[in-house]
C-alpha cells in the first residue's frame, strides 16, 4: 500500500489527513478498528445508538475549492504574462485554481443533461487547463473570459459522448444541431407555434434532412445486437440483419480502385509546387480542411483567388486521371 508520506510537498492549498487508532499510533486505522473506537467512544459518552453520517463528495469539493484565493486583475495579468514566458507549472497552477469556482458555475448550467455534476466539472476542469496552456496574455482580454469557451467546449464533448452508448453526434454540425435541437423546440412551443422539422430547419439554418435524422437520433435507444428477437427463440438479432457488405469480387475491384487513385494521386501531387502543392493537400486531400480564408491568410492572398486555385486544381486532376486510364469514369466504384 502507497504510504502518503512518500508523496512528497502537496501543493499549497493541499492537506493530508490520517485516521488516529485507539492505540494513538500515527497509522490509519482499518475499518474495523475504526468501528470498534466509535462504539466505544459513543458508550461512553453515554449514547446508547450511533448513526453513519452520509458523505457528500460535491459539497467536500466545494468546500475545498472555497480555500483557493482570487485573482485580481492585475496579479492575473502578471502570473499570466511570467507562465506564458517561463511556463512554470506554479503559475498554472495558481491560474486554474483560482478559477475552479467559474468552472463549477459553468457545469451547473448543464446539470439537468447529466446524472453527476461532478462528471461535468471534472471535464471543465480539463478544458480550464487546456484553457492555461494557449491562453495568450497580450490580447487584451482577461483569463476567465477566454477560459469560459474551453470550459464549455470539453463539457459539450463529453456530453455529447457519453448521452449513449451509440454517438448521436461525430461531426461539429452534428454537435451543434444535437444542443440546439432542443432548445429551438422549446422556444417554438412556448410561441405557440409545433415544432415542425422544416419550421426547425429554417429557424437553425440546416436542412430539414438533418433536423430530421437528428430527431429520429435522440428518439430511439439502444439496442443490444446479442439480444434474443422473441423470448421462446434462441435466434439473435444479430442473426437476422442483412449483410450490406460487397461481393467478393466487388471488395477486389474497390481495393484496387483505391490503390489506383492513391497512386496516381501521388504522382499528381509531385508535379505540384508551393501554393498549388499547399492547397492541394489542405484543401482537396485532408479529412478537415482549412477554410478558404484561413489558406488565403496563409499565403497572402484572397479567399477568392484560393478559389480559382483548387478549382483549377481540380480541373488538372480530372485531366491526369483520364490521361493515365480512358475508361476512368467507369473505373471508379
Amino acid at each position: 500500500m502507497l504510504d502518503i508520506g512518500d508523496m512528497g510537498d502537496l501543493p499549497e492549498g493541499f492537506t493530508r489527513t490520517r485516521e488516529v487508532n485507539e492505540a494513538g499510533d500515527d497509522h490509519p486505522a482499518s475499518p474495523a478498528e475504526a468501528a470498534t473506537v466509535a462504539e466505544e467512544d459513543g458508550e461512553s459518552s453515554g449514547e446508547t445508538s450511533a448513526a453513519l453520517v452520509p458523505f457528500d463528495p460535491l459539497g467536500r469539493y466545494l468546500a475545498e475549492i472555497r480555500r483557493f484565493p482570487l485573482l485580481s486583475r492585475e496579479e492575473e495579468s502578471e502570473i499570466a504574462k511570467r507562465y506564458a514566458k517561463h511556463h512554470d507549472p506554479a503559475d498554472a497552477y495558481r491560474l486554474v485554481t483560482a478559477n475552479l469556482r467559474l468552472v463549477v458555475k459553468i457545469a451547473s448550467e448543464f446539470a439537468h443533461a447529466s446524472r453527476n455534476l461532478l462528471d461535468l466539472i471534472q471535464e471543465g476542469n480539463v478544458g480550464l487547463m487546456e484553457a492555461v496552456r494557449n491562453f495568450d496574455p497580450y490580447r487584451g482580454i482577461r483569463f476567465p473570459s477566454y477560459a469560459v469557451w474551453w470550459v464549455r467546449a470539453y463539457i459539450y464533448r463529453f456530453l455529447i459522448n457519453n448521452w449513449r452508448l451509440v454517438k448521436i453526434g461525430t461531426t461539429q454540425a452534428q454537435r451543434k444541431l444535437f444542443f440546439n435541437l432542443r432548445k429551438e423546440t422549446e422556444r417554438l412551443e412556448a410561441e405557440g407555434f409545433t415544432p415542425q422539422p422544416l419550421l426547425l430547419a429554417q429557424r437553425m439554418g440546416v436542412k430539414e434532412s438533418e433536423v430530421r435524422e437528428m430527431q429520429e437520433r435522440m428518439a430511439h435507444s439502444e439496442v443490444s445486437l446479442d439480444q434474443p428477437v422473441r423470448e421462446d427463440e434462441d435466434v439473435q438479432l444479430l442473426d437476422v440483419i442483412p449483410d450490406t457488405s460487397g461481393t467478393p469480387e466487388e471488395t477486389a475491384a474497390e481495393g484496387e480502385w483505391r490503390s489506383f487513385a492513391h497512386e496516381k494521386i501521388d504522382q499528381f501531387a509531385s508535379t505540384l509546387r508551393d501554393k498549388e502543392l499547399e492547397i492541394f493537400q489542405s484543401r482537396l486531400l485532408s479529412e478537415d480542411p482549412p477554410t478558404l480564408q484561413e489558406v488565403g491568410a496563409r499565403f497572402g492572398i484572397s479567399r477568392e483567388r484560393v478559389r480559382q486555385i483548387e478549382s483549377r486544381l481540380k480541373k488538372r486532376l480530372k485531366t491526369f486521371l483520364k490521361s493515365q486510364a480512358s475508361d476512368i469514369e467507369q473505373a471508379g466504384p
